[in-house]
């Protein structure tokens, strides 16, 4: 199949937290003989931030959002047209002419609690009138609450395709002395995550003073270090997650909010941790366990306390236990190869 995705972009990481699923998603449809066109506008500086060249599994088409109409119509006589969740730019305008076109068109939600969120707040929302007109709106998390709740405003069928690991790019690496430490967490400095961060992250570097903690991500950069035990680092780019993941004693997941809240939405952070081989622990949320085994293949933590006591009672031998068979975990449940046989499986349904 020919298959047009009009998503934020393939090319860089730059505030680009849905970079790694786009990627995997699309490599593993390129493998399994489809055509892939990617669709990136040339915004927020992400493409002087670039991780990684035109990719050999995807023809990529940067644009001016100001012809975002435009390039739609570049998109006429694929067999399948996404459209992506938070573009940035042009959103509006790329959801509706989307619709214009033939094919199967996909809505394809990579931050369904908040597109949610809006929709739900009244009537007058545009996205919300168009999700009918969709033949299928897919998600990268949330399990039956999603489901349900899109069902509720309409939406013809709805069908996660959840985070995963792509092997050939996520793996075990040597050690890098830059990410030496005690417990890393990366992520962007967002608004529905920042108080999170502040509970799980900076409140367990207080309850240890003498453990070496390393925040990473864009947005950092005012306060990050506050602490004698806390370094900061700024944007790390993709190509240095495995070092990144695999170097420090335990790395840390902090859930958006909205995920949180919703459950069953396990971020990038989590497969790419694990593919490492890194010792993982989390924030609690609602379905973990459908993904690694708590205990065993993760820590989870419901407070800044729980992580200190955590990362307190870990020495280096249980860490590389539990990094170990969340390695294994991941590679035979949860790849992009599986997930893209998803993708084609509900796809033929659609058609």
């Amino acid at each position: 199949m020919r298959i047009a995705f009009f998503a934020s972009s393939l090319v860089s990481s730059y505030w680009n937290g849905a970079c790694t699923y786009y990627r995997g998603i699309v490599r593993a449809l390129h493998e399994r003989g489809h055509e892939v066109t990617f669709f990136e506008p040339d915004a927020y500086d992400r493409q002087a931030h670039r991780d990684i060249p035109d990719p050999p599994y995807a023809t990529v088409v940067v644009y001016d959002p100001a012809e975002a109409r435009e390039v739609v119509a570049r998109a006429s006589g694929f067999d399948v047209v996404a459209k992506a969740s938070g573009v940035g730019v042009a959103d509006d305008v790329l959801e509706a002419a989307v619709l214009e076109l033939d094919g199967v068109r996909i809505f394809w939600d990579v931050d369904a609690p908040a597109t949610l969120a809006s929709m739900e707040a009244g009537p007058s929302d545009a996205l919300r009138a168009l999700i009918p007109d969709y033949d299928l709106v897919l998600t990268y998390g949330g399990g039956d609450p999603v489901v349900e709740r899109y069902e509720a405003l309409g939406a013809r069928r709805c069908v996660p395709v959840y985070n995963a690991l792509d092997p050939s790019t996520h793996h075990p690496v040597d050690p890098d002395p830059r990410f030496a430490c005690d417990l890393a967490f990366l992520g962007n400095r967002l608004p529905d995550r920042e108080a999170r961060v502040e509970e799980f992250f900076f409140g367990a570097a207080a309850h240890l003073p003498f453990r070496e903690f390393l925040i990473a991500g864009s947005g950092w950069d005012g306060g990050a270090a506050r602490a004698p035990n806390i370094r900061h680092l700024g944007h790390v780019g993709t190509q240095d997650h495995n070092a990144f993941n695999r170097t420090p004693l335990t790395v840390l997941n902090v859930s958006r909010e909205s995920m949180a809240a919703n459950g069953f939405s396990p971020p990038t952070r989590v497969f790419e941790a694990a593919g490492a081989g890194a010792c993982l622990i989390t924030d609690a949320w609602e379905g973990v366990e459908l993904f690694l085994e708590p205990g065993s293949e993760v820590l989870v933590a419901r407070d800044g306390g729980e992580v200190a006591a955590l990362l307190d009672g870990l020495d280096a031998g249980r860490a590389r236990d539990i990094g170990k068979a969340a390695l294994e975990r991941v590679r035979a449940e949860h790849t992009y190869a599986q997930r893209a046989e998803l993708v084609e499986q509900v796809l033929a349904v659609a058609a």
